[in-house]
């Protein structure tokens, strides 16, 4: 009989995981329904690139105020009211859809508010999850986590457009605005231990200190190092897959659907192999060697794609691809988790979350590389690999700390004398 993940044991944070997967659900297929939708009122992608914008520009100005805010204020109700603010949103688009009422600039105007409510909710619910367990099994929990937004990936699209072929457009946006309301009725009765509010003076140096404490500490400084280079760099060929799709290996609309997918399949696998586990001890191996993995097979994926043009291999690539980011970007975060202080947490991971919402931007820049005739797709996603390895490697090689992964050399946030290591979470208990 298989074990219970070491996370799950716990009741508090096995109740969010479940809300989690609702929101998350909810989440994908309400990206994968709105793309439709604007697809079929405007014919045009260059609309579905404005919404993707649209969705993540807020997240890149306000992540970092998220984070200050999450400091400050009660994160079990900032999450709750986050979460049915998005619940509401979606039902307004749905409303609008069934009155025949909808407009692109409604979805446009709509998409952007919800990067905006994500731009607060995605930090607060970074610092919930952490005070539900005991520290020793935070990898567990990042990894279920993971598992979440891994499986999702691959189902929730194809759930949401199931809906609109058997039924219509609204229903999908109902059922995703559902899955918000269920995590905010989840926080709502959700038991969450004390957790200490951070900064009171100004937010901008809130802000400032946040940064400060990661430039201080050469440990922090990599961790989300790699997070950009991840974001910006690695993650940049995800948006140029249909070129890959179309161009490279004559493929049509369904195995490009598989392209997209299997990536997710490969995450999702690595993920429940770290759910079941309880180590956090150093993870030198699983970050460096993870990234540096994730960036060979990029290369590899560029050239074989691009001069072998087998579909089969371009697949075992990809999910090659979603194993190793997802090795390395879960220890990442859990060692964020375990080894920041709780009075500095919110800032430092507004940074964190910050990283991930410049990914249409890295799109962007792969995208100008690949107009560029002696580069093409391949070469852009080829130059992703370099830097992604080259920045895991670099360090490593300059910095013993880096290598080991040793507590930072100054692990004090400004003007406390706390170290990072000494501060005590109170979770619930597990299930005896």
């Amino acid at each position: 009989m298989p074990s219970i993940p070491p996370a799950l044991r716990y009741p508090a944070y096995r109740n969010y995981w479940l809300g989690l997967l609702a929101s998350v659900s909810g989440y994908q297929m309400f990206r994968a329904a709105q793309a439709w939708l604007v697809y079929e009122l405007t014919g045009s992608p260059l609309f579905l690139g404005y919404a993707a914008a649209a969705n993540a520009t807020p997240g890149i100005f306000f992540n970092l105020f998220g984070g200050v805010f999450a400091d400050r204020l009660n994160k079990r109700l900032l999450v709750m009211a986050t979460q049915a603010a998005n619940a509401s949103l979606i039902f307004l688009l749905a409303t609008l859809t069934i009155l025949g009422l909808v407009q692109v600039w409604h979805i446009l105007v709509i998409v952007f508010l919800a990067g905006a409510v994500e731009a607060f909710d995605t930090p607060a619910r970074q610092a919930i999850y952490p005070h539900l367990i005991d520290r020793s099994v935070m990898m567990s929990a990042v990894a279920l986590n993971s598992v979440v937004w891994s499986g999702n990936r691959i189902i929730a699209p194809a759930f949401a457009g199931f809906l609109i072929a058997a039924t219509n457009m609204e229903t999908s946006f109902f059922v995703a605005g559902f899955g918000f309301a269920v995590m905010s009725a989840v926080m709502l009765f959700l038991k969450v231990p004390y957790i200490p509010r951070g900064g009171r003076g100004n937010p901008l140096q809130d802000m400032w200190e946040g940064l400060s404490f990661i430039k201080a500490n050469t440990i922090f400084s990599f961790l989300i190092g790699m997070t950009f280079f991840n974001s910006f760099f690695g993650m940049a060929y995800v948006f140029l897959i249909p070129v890959f799709a179309q161009d490279y290996l004559g493929l049509g609309a369904g195995e490009y659907g598989m392209l997209l997918g299997i990536s997710g399949i490969g995450s999702l696998a690595i993920n429940f192999w770290l759910g079941s586990s309880s180590d956090i001890n150093t993870k030198t191996r699983f970050i460096i060697g993870g990234a540096v993995m994730f960036g060979i097979s990029l290369i590899a994926f560029g050239l074989t794609s691009r001069f072998i043009g087998s579909y089969a291999l371009a697949l075992a690539i990809l999910c090659l691809m979603g194993m190793f980011t997802s090795l390395y970007m879960i220890s990442i975060q859990s060692t964020l988790q375990v080894l920041v202080p709780d009075q500095i947490s919110r800032r430092v991971m507004g940074y964190y979350c910050k990283n991930w919402s410049i990914m249409p931007l890295g799109g962007l820049q792969a995208g100008a590389l690949a107009n560029v005739g002696m580069v093409g797709a391949h070469g852009a996603i080829i130059i992703g690999g370099i830097a992604v390895a080259a920045f895991a490697l670099g360090p490593a090689f300059l910095n013993r700390k880096v290598r080991s992964l040793d507590a930072p050399e100054d692990p004090k946030p400004p003007g406390s004398p706390t170290e990072v290591l000494s501060h005590e979470k109170t979770p619930a208990q597990p299930d005896s």
